[in-house]
């Protein structure tokens, strides 16, 4: 019988990074820019994928969402209405400047198809599922 080290902190950073944004080799570079990430809600139907991406006080001419290689990104800026007034600002909680998100997608979904609907300040997008192919039934004939 042969013995294994078990490294619990692989197993670990296995599991953080299934949650964590990820990023295809052409976008690392633009997510160390990001100022900040957008929350995003993934659910899955029978029909497509959807995510919905909350992005208030984000105009809609200021969100790009692109698809290359499989891999989705929505990215973005938020304006800071605090840097031109005169006011004394006592506290700002909220996050502005840049976002990048990346979505690996998977092999099922038809791309082509993406669509987007902005309203209230929530992003939707639709990643519709491809058809599958159905197994084929093959008949061969014995000579």
């Amino acid at each position: 019988m042969r013995l294994a080290t078990w490294d619990p902190f692989s197993e670990m950073e296995a599991v953080l990074n299934r949650y964590r944004p990820t990023a295809s080799k052409a976008n690392t570079e633009a997510m160390k820019q990001a100022d900040w990430y957008p929350s995003v809600d993934v659910s899955e139907s029978e029909q497509a994928f959807h995510l919905h991406a909350e992005l208030a006080g984000v105009k809609k001419e200021d969100i790009k969402i692109s698809v290359h290689e499989n891999v989705l990104t929505l990215s973005g800026q938020r304006e800071s209405k605090h840097e031109d007034t005169k006011n004394k600002v006592h506290r700002v909680e909220r996050s502005y400047g840049s976002f990048v998100r990346n979505f690996t997608l998977p092999e099922n979904v038809d791309a082509q198809q993406v669509s987007a609907n902005f309203q209230d300040g929530i992003l939707d997008i639709d990643i519709p599922k491809s058809e599958e192919e159905k197994p084929k039934r093959i008949e061969v004939q014995i000579n």
